[in-house]
């Protein structure tokens, strides 16, 4: 597999070599375990997917064998700043324990709504007694939560080993990826990702879009798309990206199901047909065609760098998930450095069993574009700003 080249955005950002010795440290370690649960009829709850869990663990190892007392902390769902048991920590906490005895999980972290509300008083809580602080939690670094820009300005501070791997990858994208770069971006909310498309406008040689937002940019192109999710706050948006000069390709035939039909896990009823971006009326549109997969497949092949975030339709019916295989069977067929943006896309290569096959996978869906976006997170910023941070003359 190729390498990405060394880029800037770890400037002034501390790592784990300019914290104390650790012998005796007690550290504070903020991980991503939002992990997705499965929830079964006799009450129990398991983890479907360990992957963020297992991704800190070269971090945790480090910190442990160097002789520091571990507190990790983390959120997982949405229990809106109480108490919720739904989402208690206990599942995390017993597979953590599986994985590295002797680390300490807090409980949810957004079972105060001092946690996303970045409540000093919060943060005086999570440090009290700690030594010092590690962010591995790229997938929450873009938010100004308590957790990730708190402890910075209070303890020595590091970034971990994850947090620096993907400041490493992504950044590259930013700086001097190896071309032509093709950036595929799917997913079903154009206006989730339009900030990210102008960005990348100006750094990648090809945009490829899919899934659902793709429809958005078709009927801004005059294509009438049937029932299928058009955002017509944004056309104009659209119709600006594609005057833009920049080389953009969208779907030529769409996978599209008849009207009323639903969708969805399991769903198999109502008829499904392959046809060309203009749709029958009522007829949405919920994956990419057979001819579309092959087109962009063939594009992802001739890339040097391939970024990919957001499936290609509605992966999780069965009908409509060949468009988001056929993408991530070209990215694992790729020769080019392959970055697959988190999120759904990270769990569609975990789930057809091609993770293996990609260079990298980031933890962070949102984070991943905020970052290519804006060249900086909050997360990042709070780490340049702690005591033992390296001063740059540059």
């Amino acid at each position: 597999m190729s390498q990405p080249p060394v880029n800037p955005l770890l400037r002034g950002v501390p790592l784990l070599a300019d914290l104390p010795d650790l012998d005796g440290l007690r550290v504070l370690v903020r991980v991503d375990f939002n992990v997705p649960l499965g929830r079964h009829e006799d009450g129990s709850v398991s983890i479907e997917d360990d992957f963020r869990i297992r991704a800190a663990l070269p971090t945790l190892r480090h910190l442990t064998d160097g002789g520091a007392r571990v507190t990790v902390m983390t959120h997982l769902g949405r229990p809106d700043g109480k108490v919720d048991e739904k989402w208690s920590l206990d599942p995390l906490r017993g597979r953590l324990d599986e994985l590295l005895p002797g680390v300490t999980l807090m409980e949810n972290l957004r079972f105060s709504p001092g946690e996303t509300g970045n409540d000093p008083a919060f943060v005086d809580g999570l440090v009290r007694d700690q030594d010092a602080y590690v962010n591995d939690a790229f997938g929450v670094s873009h938010r100004a939560h308590a957790s990730v820009v708190g402890p910075p300005k209070r303890l020595p501070s590091a970034a971990g080993y994850l947090l620096e791997r993907e400041l490493e990858v992504l950044g590259s994208l930013l700086a001097e990826p190896a071309r032509p770069f093709v950036a595929v971006v799917g997913g079903a909310k154009v206006a989730d990702k339009l900030g990210v498309m102008h960005a990348l406008m100006d750094r990648a040689d090809a945009l490829i879009v899919g899934g659902g937002m793709a429809f958005t940019f078709l009927a801004a192109m005059g294509h009438d798309v049937g029932g299928s999710m058009v955002d017509h706050t944004r056309l104009d948006d659209c119709r600006e990206l594609l005057a833009s000069g920049a080389e953009i390709f969208l779907p030529t035939d769409i996978v599209a199901l008849e009207p009323g039909a639903s969708f969805g896990p399991g769903s198999t009823a109502g008829e499904v047909r392959t046809m060309g971006v203009d749709l029958p009326a009522g007829w949405m549109g919920l994956d990419i065609g057979p001819e579309t997969v092959a087109r962009f497949a063939g594009i992802i092949a001739g890339a040097g760098t391939v970024l990919w975030n957001g499936p290609m339709g509605v992966f999780e019916d069965a009908r409509f998930a060949s468009g988001t295989a056929g993408v991530a069977g070209a990215m694992a067929e790729a020769s080019g450095f392959t970055v697959v943006g988190g999120g759904d896309s990270a769990s569609a290569v975990e789930h057809l069993g091609l993770a293996s096959r990609i260079d990298f996978i980031s933890t962070g869906g949102g984070a991943s574009l905020e970052l290519l976006e804006f060249g900086d997170l909050p997360g990042l910023a709070a780490l340049r700003g702690a005591p033992n941070a390296p001063r740059s003359t540059v």
